[in-house]
């Protein structure tokens, strides 16, 4: 009998004032008991329409039914055709707008904990497999990806899958991207991420580090060492800044910088070789996934008072509902309808203040969404000793410049014939934020996944 709970098994997680203290991961994963209860709340409808909303089409009803059955490592199969990453997915995707957006569950109650449990079957895989991943034989046709990100793994997991000889160049000293310089470890630790990687490497994909395309080689060179197709992920890292005045100011960062320096060179340990200077009161603007990871390390790095700005309201915030509802309950003060205008400085050239405006929301924009005008006379100052810019990013130029015949965008994206990732060179795909701006983990995957379709189908010709 299917279980008829309205409700979600709620997720086990640290308690709000420990965890802001701490980067140990919040969420804490559901037991075998919990999982089991939460998977026979699906339906195993007929449609499934929760595949439909899925990026990378995991056969959704298909996994959730082997683990109501118990049968914990049949599930994480079935996800792992679909996803290279599935443990990264159960803890990063905004399922709320994807999957469980589109679940018959969600129409009278909450829709099926689809994550919780993608996780929960990730993790019980890792915890209790001890065996190697087979390798598949190799067709002898090598593929380069360029950037270990969500994107470029996918690509280079399924093509590896394929028989494909694949080599992932990567600029950073560590294989990951985002996943593993851009979300927090509280979110997202870094020994998942590792462990993804290496399943990756046993079935033949090589990762080369410290490769920067555009510099150390170019695609043009790759093509000569006998690459027979190019898939670019370089992800999207140059980061954006608001032209105010002050932005100049010794403790202004972009979120870039910030969140690198935490998650990947560690700066909240005592010993890090490129610590932050701890600050008593810090300005995070910007209301995306990226903004509240800020304003949550910055929190875990002591201190006092964090505040989101943020143009327009608070029910036009892009972060997932979930990472606003944590970043609350950790004590983030949340500043919405307010624009920065101008950073103040002391006589040192540190960073004292912000200055604001007050919005109202106006009529639409382009984008659907309300736009934010200026209040009269509503000019105020935020005590403030760090700013964190998080307004967005672009793809770094390095690649477009190098690479002639290589279609971009006004705003420097790669541009795409079609879903396949398809570039303006011949032999050459590109996929995720490189080619949208940032975006989402899962979105990249997908794109990745599409690409090596498409090399596939190229190739055997």
């Amino acid at each position: 009998m299917p279980n008829m709970s309205l409700q979600k098994n709620p997720m086990p997680s640290q308690e709000p004032e420990v965890r802001n203290k701490n980067f140990l991961e919040v969420a804490l994963g559901y037991t075998e008991e919990m999982a089991v209860d939460e998977a026979q709340r699906c339906l195993n409808c007929k449609n499934m329409p929760c595949v439909k909303g899925c990026p990378v089409n995991i056969d959704i009803p298909g996994f959730i039914k082997e683990i109501a059955n118990r049968n914990f490592e049949g599930a994480y199969g079935i996800i792992s055709k679909s996803s290279s990453l599935p443990a990264v997915c159960g803890r990063v995707c905004p399922q709320e707008t994807q999957c469980e957006g589109k679940c018959v569950r969600g129409i009278k109650g909450e829709p099926v904990a689809i994550g919780r449990l993608e996780r929960f079957a990730a993790d019980y895989h890792n915890a209790n497999f001890k065996g190697e991943p087979e390798k598949p034989a190799s067709n002898g046709k090598k593929v380069a990806v360029i950037g270990a990100g969500p994107a470029g793994l996918t690509c280079a997991g399924d093509l590896a899958k394929k028989g494909y000889e694949v080599t992932v160049f990567e600029a950073l000293h560590l294989a990951g991207g985002v996943l593993v310089y851009g979300i927090p470890e509280f979110r997202l630790p870094k020994s998942i991420v590792q462990r993804e990687i290496d399943g990756l490497k046993a079935i033949g994909v090589k990762i080369e580090t410290n490769v920067i395309i555009g510099r150390t080689i170019t695609i043009d060179e790759l093509f000569e060492q006998g690459f027979k197709c190019v898939f670019i992920g370089s992800g999207a890292g140059l980061p954006r800044f608001m032209n105010i005045p002050g932005e100049n100011l010794k403790g202004v960062y972009s979120a870039n910088e910030f969140l690198t320096r935490v998650n990947l060179m560690k700066a909240y340990k005592p010993d890090s070789d490129t610590p932050i200077k701890e600050n008593k009161r810090v300005a995070v603007v910007g209301g995306g996934n990226v903004a509240m990871d800020a304003a949550r390390c910055a929190k875990r790095l002591g201190a006092e008072e964090v505040y989101i700005v943020y143009r327009r309201g608070e029910a036009e915030l892009p972060a997932r509902a979930e990472e606003i509802e944590h970043a609350k309950e950790e004590g983030i003060i949340f500043k919405t309808l307010t624009n920065p205008v101008e950073i103040l400085g002391d006589d040192d050239k540190f960073v004292s203040g912000i200055k604001c405006v007050s919005m109202e929301l106006g009529e639409p924009d382009e984008s659907g969404r309300r736009r934010p005008v200026v209040k009269a006379d509503s000019e105020h100052v935020i005590d403030v000793d760090c700013v964190v810019m998080s307004i967005g990013t672009s793809p770094n130029p390095l690649i477009r410049n190098t690479t002639e015949g290589l279609e971009t965008n006004k705003h420097g994206c790669i541009v795409t014939t079609d879903e396949s990732g398809l570039t303006s060179r011949e032999g050459v795909y590109a996929g995720g934020d490189a080619v949208t701006g940032a975006a989402t983990v899962i979105l990249a995957m997908g794109a990745g996944k599409s690409a090596a379709e498409a090399i596939d189908e190229y190739l055997s010709k």
